[in-house]
């Protein structure tokens, strides 16, 4: 691996893996989908890329949650397929969040920085519970690597390259 495919978090495929089609990475990324995860695969509604991965961050059984971790930021991965060079060229995008009534409201961040980004948030807060007792009352964690790790696997589990883009277009 060189310095640059380190660099924007590229990985490749281990050798002797069958190099599926365009069609069965697709649905590869798809099944990365799952109903109880923070996050959603959808398909692209423009030209500027085919999927993109973010976290359910409007939706209204997580932004509760999303709201009591205090986010100011989140991102999102949009990815296009290369079936010519059997890859999934992939760029992070950062948003800034403002809550406002408990609703987040999501603007693009203003920022040089393209490529690949990792994200960490976590907390714990504790109060008097339905009991009346002192207990946790929710606990989070928030990693970008949870979003990104399943699909990084499911592109080179088809024998596809994956490959993080920090200059250019995707």
């Amino acid at each position: 691996m060189g310095l640059f495919d380190f660099l924007t978090g590229t990985k490749k495929p281990k050798a002797g893996i069958s190099q599926l089609n365009q069609s069965d990475v697709e649905k590869a990324i798809l099944a990365v989908n799952r109903e109880t995860a923070p996050f959603q695969i959808i398909r692209c509604e423009d030209s500027d890329c085919d999927f993109i991965a973010e976290w359910k961050i409007v939706n209204a059984k997580w932004y509760e949650i999303f709201a009591k971790a205090g986010l100011e930021k989140t991102f999102r991965i949009k990815m296009r397929l290369d079936s010519s060079k059997l890859e999934v060229r992939a760029m992070d995008e950062e948003f800034s969040i403002e809550w406002r009534a408990g609703v987040p409201s999501l603007s693009l961040a203003v920022s040089g920085f393209k490529g690949q980004k990792t994200e960490v948030s976590f907390g714990t807060a504790y109060a008097f519970t339905e009991e009346l007792k002192p207990g946790q009352v929710y606990k989070y964690r928030f990693n970008s690597s949870e979003l990104k790790t399943p699909l990084q696997e499911a592109v080179l589990n088809c024998g596809w390259t994956w490959r993080g883009v920090a200059f250019g277009k995707l």
